[in-house]
C-alpha cells in the first residue's frame, strides 16, 4: 500500500513540475534579456495543444520512429520512480537501483537517436552523432559521481544514499561531496542540452544537437518527445538537490500528511532555485564550440575523479 501511494505522489509531483522548470528558465533567460518571453505554463498548454493533433510520420520511418516517442516518456518516468523527491515517503528501491536510473535513461537515448537516423534526414543523422558523442563524454563523470557517494553511504541505492547523506548534515562541505557537486552540474547541462554544450531555443545547423533529432516528429509523438526531455531534466536536477542539499531532517513534525507536504515543499523551492540558477548560468555563458565539448567533458570527470580520489585520501570515513 505504501508503495501505491509513493507511486502516485511521484509520478504527480513529477509530471507536475517538470513542465514548470522549462518555463521557468525560459522566463528568467527572457527577463534578462529585456524581453517579456512566454508565460512560465507554455510548454503545458504546448503539450495540451499537441496531444490533440495527429501525427505525421515520413513514408521512410520504421517502427523505432513510432515507437521511440513513448519509450523515451517511459524511461524517463521510470527513472524519475527511483529517486524520491522525499524521504518521508517509503520508495522503490533496490541494490544497484543507481547504475539502473544511469542505464534506464541511457537506453531512452539510444531509441532517440536511432529514431533521428531512422527517417534519413540530414539535420536527425547530425544531431544523433552529436548526441552520442557528447554523452559518451559524460556519462563516465555521472557513475564516478554517484558511485563516489555510494561508497561513502555503503549503498548503491539511492534512498540509501540520500539518507547517509541526511544524516551526514553539514559534512557535505567537505572537498568530496563539493568536487562530486560540480561535476553533476556540468553532467545535468550536458545531459539536458543546456548551454555552453547545446541551445535548445535555437534552429541552426550549426549548433543543433537535442533539437535535430525532433524535426521529423510531430502532434502527440512531438508532445510525448518533449514531456520526456522535460522529465529527463527534472530526473537529473532532482538527483543533485536530494543528493547533495539533504533537507528532508529539518522536517521533523507529528503529523506525517503535514511532514510529507512540507517536505515535497522543500524538494519543490530547491529545484525551482536550481533552474533559476540554471538560466542565469546560460544568459551568462557563451555556446561552446562543438570540437571544444571534449574540454568541459574532461573537466567535469577530472572534478568527479578528484573527489572519488579524496575519499580513500580521508580515509572514507565521511560519517
Amino acid at each position: 500500500m505504501n508503495n501505491i501511494i509513493y507511486i502516485i505522489v511521484q509520478l504527480l509531483v513529477i509530471l507536475l513540475i517538470a513542465p514548470l522548470i522549462s518555463g521557468i528558465i525560459k522566463k528568467v533567460k527572457a527577463l534578462s534579456q529585456k524581453r517579456k518571453g512566454p508565460p512560465v505554463l507554455q510548454l503545458y498548454l504546448d503539450i495540451y495543444k499537441l496531444l490533440k493533433k495527429d501525427t505525421v510520420i515520413s513514408d521512410t520511418a520504421s517502427w523505432i520512429f513510432k515507437v521511440t516517442p513513448y519509450i523515451n516518456i517511459t524511461t524517463a518516468l521510470l527513472a524519475g520512480l527511483l529517486i524520491p523527491v522525499s524521504l518521508k515517503l517509503t520508495p522503490i528501491g533496490f541494490g544497484g537501483d543507481v547504475i539502473f536510473i544511469i542505464y534506464i535513461l541511457a537506453m531512452g537515448r539510444f531509441f532517440m537517436t536511432l529514431a533521428g537516423l531512422d527517417t534519413g534526414s540530414t539535420f536527425g543523422g547530425m544531431g544523433s552523432s552529436r548526441e552520442m558523442a557528447i554523452s559518451s563524454m559524460i556519462e563516465p563523470t555521472l557513475l564516478v559521481s554517484v558511485f563516489t557517494v555510494g561508497l561513502i553511504s555503503k549503498s548503491t541505492s539511492i534512498h540509501s544514499m540520500m539518507e547517509t547523506l541526511s544524516f551526514i548534515g553539514m559534512n557535505i562541505l567537505q572537498p568530496v561531496y563539493i568536487l562530486c557537486f560540480l561535476a553533476m552540474i556540468i553532467v545535468i547541462i550536458a545531459e539536458t542540452c543546456r548551454i555552453p554544450v547545446d541551445d535548445p531555443a535555437t534552429h541552426l545547423e550549426l549548433t543543433m544537437v537535442h533539437e535535430a533529432m525532433l524535426l521529423e516528429y510531430s502532434g502527440r509523438h512531438l508532445a510525448l518527445m518533449e514531456l520526456g526531455a522535460a522529465v529527463k531534466q527534472l530526473v537529473l536536477i532532482t538527483l543533485l538537490v536530494n543528493l547533495f542539499i539533504p533537507l528532508d531532517s529539518l522536517v521533523t513534525l507529528d503529523n506525517a500528511l503535514f511532514t510529507i507536504g512540507i517536505s515535497i515543499l522543500l524538494y519543490i523551492t530547491k529545484v525551482v532555485i536550481a533552474s533559476i540558477l540554471i538560466a542565469i548560468a546560460e544568459v551568462n555563458t557563451v555556446k561552446l564550440k562543438l570540437f571544444s565539448v571534449p574540454n568541459l567533458a574532461a573537466i567535469s570527470f577530472i572534478l568527479s575523479f578528484l573527489g572519488f580520489l579524496q575519499y580513500f585520501i580521508v580515509g572514507g570515513s565521511h560519517g
